[in-house]
């Protein structure tokens, strides 16, 4: 297996250190493709990931999720499988099969895919899905559309939700020194404390230490949304503009006049009906975007993320 991979560019993508949230297209045959995702493994890596576009020839290599990236999809669909939990017509056996995962792949061709987050129903030996999220901090915008027109027009996803946050531009940082593990935990300590204080102040940055930017300002949050439609449309009619729904403009949160398309959504276009076994189902609509979760969210992510670089880089001195 390594032999035939021996010159292979993939592989040699795969092995360089790859930045947070990025994703790397590499053209490579589908036979390049299994035999490194075959090596990553027997490797038992859990990053980076490996997906193949059939159509394009293409495989994306995906770097580890940020804290900010994990931290808005962990807590996005948390909510809504807490939304489920309040209906009073559905049974706890049907509530059950309502499973949260963040490490999905799916298949359709020759095009394999990753999500970010997904809500899915286990009905008997299946999965159906629901709800796929993708969320980007520094992927190409187009990408994130990309992934979640392909979920709702190949797999029949009847939501679909792409947030893109874009960071703005960020000081380059000092190289820290320290001289014990103690003085450095008192330093991040110290750090901590003083980024919630400008957090409240300003929630959505920036967040300055001894001069420098470590976490620039938040300048738009655009969340798009599209549901399974009843007619066969092109995709590239998916997540018009017309659908965008910024949150954050400005380091302001903006997200009280919530759109059409995004206040309409409501549990049953979560949980097709046809799945239900005939349980009702009242139509609720779903509160995506609350004030207080998402400043919670977003405020406690970016403090840790930004404390993680308040930490050298390299071996500490002695």
């Amino acid at each position: 297996m390594y032999s035939a991979t021996e010159n292979s560019h993939l592989l040699d993508i795969v092995r360089r250190p790859i930045s947070p949230d990025v994703q790397v297209e590499v053209e490579a045959s589908p036979t390049e493709y299994e035999q490194v995702r075959q090596i990553l493994e027997n490797e038992e890596s859990d990053y980076p990931k490996l997906w193949y576009d059939g159509s394009r020839n293409v495989a994306i290599v995906e770097g580890p999720p940020s804290a900010l990236h994990a931290k808005m999809v962990g807590g996005l669909l948390s909510h809504i499988l807490r939304e489920v939990w309040k209906q009073h017509g559905l049974s706890d056996e049907v509530k059950d099969r309502v499973t949260q995962s963040t490490e999905a792949e799916n298949t359709r061709g020759g095009t394999t895919r990753g999500w970010d987050g997904v809500l899915q129903y286990q009905d008997r030996d299946r999965d159906i899905l629901m709800i796929a999220v993708e969320v980007g901090l520094s992927q190409v915008y187009d990408i994130l559309r990309a992934a979640i027109s392909w979920s709702v027009c190949a797999l029949h996803c009847p939501l679909g939700i792409a947030m893109y946050i874009r960071e703005g531009r960020r000081t380059q940082g000092p190289d820290l020194h320290y001289s014990s593990l103690e003085e450095e935990n008192n330093a991040v300590a110290d750090a901590e404390e003083d980024f919630r204080h400008q957090l409240s102040e300003h929630r959505y940055g920036p967040l300055v230490r001894n001069g420098v930017t470590w976490f620039g300002r938040v300048s738009q949050v655009i969340l798009e949304t599209y549901r399974l439609p009843e007619v066969d449309i092109p995709s590239d009619a998916l997540l018009d503009p017309s659908k965008s729904f910024t949150i954050v403009d400005k380091g302001e949160f903006v997200g009280d006049d919530i759109p059409p398309n995004l206040r309409d959504v409501v549990l049953g276009d979560c949980i097709p009906d046809h799945i239900l076994n005939g349980e009702a189902i009242v139509p609720t609509p779903v509160d995506f975007f609350r004030r207080d979760w998402f400043e919670e969210e977003f405020g406690t992510a970016m403090v840790r993320k930004a404390c993680s670089r308040m930490r050298p880089r390299r071996p500490r001195a002695e």
